[in-house]
């Protein structure tokens, strides 16, 4: 199970640097499993392919501006910190550029907005991270900008574009991209037909975005993030476990919340609860909530790891692929009846790796001249 056998090649030129308007006229293409017709709609076009009684799951997490600007106090040298965990009161695990240089005991200052805050590092781990500590928190929000994924180099003129419109509990260090494309109007759709939907958290850390350092991607050591499952959403997806009806995930955050709730085995499919989620899915792993995913495409460099992790492989040899806009897809596939049916959505933003609902895939659009496929349900 190497992380070189799923490699491919993406032109830069054809990653979306801005987000479509409005949201959910992201394209969507629909690829057959039984003829392999490809078939294009919208975003906008999904709730077709949803039916009363489904439900359906969000992460509500919400970005927070986690990345500052500053100088060191010794060389005036230029500082970028990243923040990913809250420790404790003034307390953060962070990361820092320029790395090898920010030692224990280094202090610089961050600012913006007219703000500054001294900030020393007091730790160095081997994973590369730094524990800072603040001299104060209170204009974080002010000093801090939003984080970007590395391949997106145009500025962010709206913060909101990069947020979800359903987000609510500040804490994630990235957004959980697969619901960037819903807007109040789908989901009030969405619900109108008889789609129940569910609202659970996980905060977005290091976890999503870190490269995976290891060959055997088995061996990968997997960050927590932070979770909460509510009393309202586990009765919602307990009962549709219960009657046989679909839980349809948004997003691989949701779906490492869902799975991990799962593990804990107190009787029902999942409880109410919060902690930290180190689950880490792969080839082989048994899911127990998610019936259909629903995602973004990404890189395998960049990792997403609960996506990029479920390598158990096949092959889907869709050559008409090529000549589509790869700029915009990611996959749902749906299962049971509609199990024939596997469904490519467009996102605006580039993230994570391409997922299908009973498949993962990824997508390498030219390599080979074939879809290179993966296989987790």
């Amino acid at each position: 199970m190497k992380l070189s056998d799923y490699d491919y090649q993406l032109p830069s030129e054809l990653i979306a640097q801005a987000p479509i308007t409005p949201r959910d006229h992201s394209n969507l293409m629909v690829v057959s499993r039984t003829d392999r017709k490809i078939t294009h709609q919208h975003f906008y076009d999904l709730p077709k392919h949803l039916r009363p009684g489904d439900v359906m799951v969000f992460n509500d997490s919400r970005v927070f501006p986690a990345r500052l600007y500053g100088s060191r106090r010794d060389s005036n040298g230029k500082v970028e910190l990243l923040l990913l965990r809250r420790k404790a009161k003034r307390q953060w695990q962070a990361l820092v550029r320029p790395g090898r240089r920010m030692r224990e005991g280094t202090v610089f200052d961050l600012s913006g907005s007219g703000h500054t805050i001294e900030c020393e590092i007091t730790g160095v781990h081997s994973d590369g991270s730094r524990t800072v500590r603040l001299s104060s928190e209170e204009h974080l929000d002010e000093i801090g900008t939003t984080p970007l994924p590395p391949y997106i180099h145009e500025p962010l003129t709206d913060a909101e574009r990069y947020q979800t419109v359903y987000s609510r509990v500040k804490g994630s260090v990235a957004a959980p991209t697969a619901g960037l494309h819903f807007t109040p109007e789908l989901l009030r759709d969405i619900r109108s037909m008889g789609v129940r939907t569910a609202f659970v958290t996980l905060h977005v850390g290091w976890g999503t975005f870190r490269p995976i350092q290891v060959e055997d991607v088995t061996q990968h050591d997997m960050h927590t993030e932070q979770w909460e499952l509510g009393k309202e959403a586990a009765e919602l997806i307990n009962s549709a476990k219960r009657e046989g009806r679909r839980v349809l995930v948004v997003g691989t955050t949701a779906v490492r919340l869902l799975e991990h709730a799962a593990q804990r085995g107190q009787g029902e499919p999942v409880t109410p609860g919060s902690g930290w989620a180190d689950i880490f899915i792969y080839p082989g792993y048994d899911f127990r909530i998610t019936d259909t995913l629903l995602t973004k495409l990404s890189f395998t460099e960049i990792n997403a790891p609960h996506a990029s992790k479920r390598l158990r492989r096949s092959r889907i040899d869709y050559r008409g692929l090529r000549g589509s806009n790869p700029r915009r897809l990611s996959i749902l596939q749906l299962r049971g009846r509609d199990a024939d049916r596997l469904e490519l959505y467009g996102p605006d933003i580039l993230r994570r790796l391409t997922i299908v609902g009973g498949n993962y895939a990824e997508t390498p659009y030219r390599i080979r001249g074939h879809l290179r496929c993966r296989t987790s349900f």
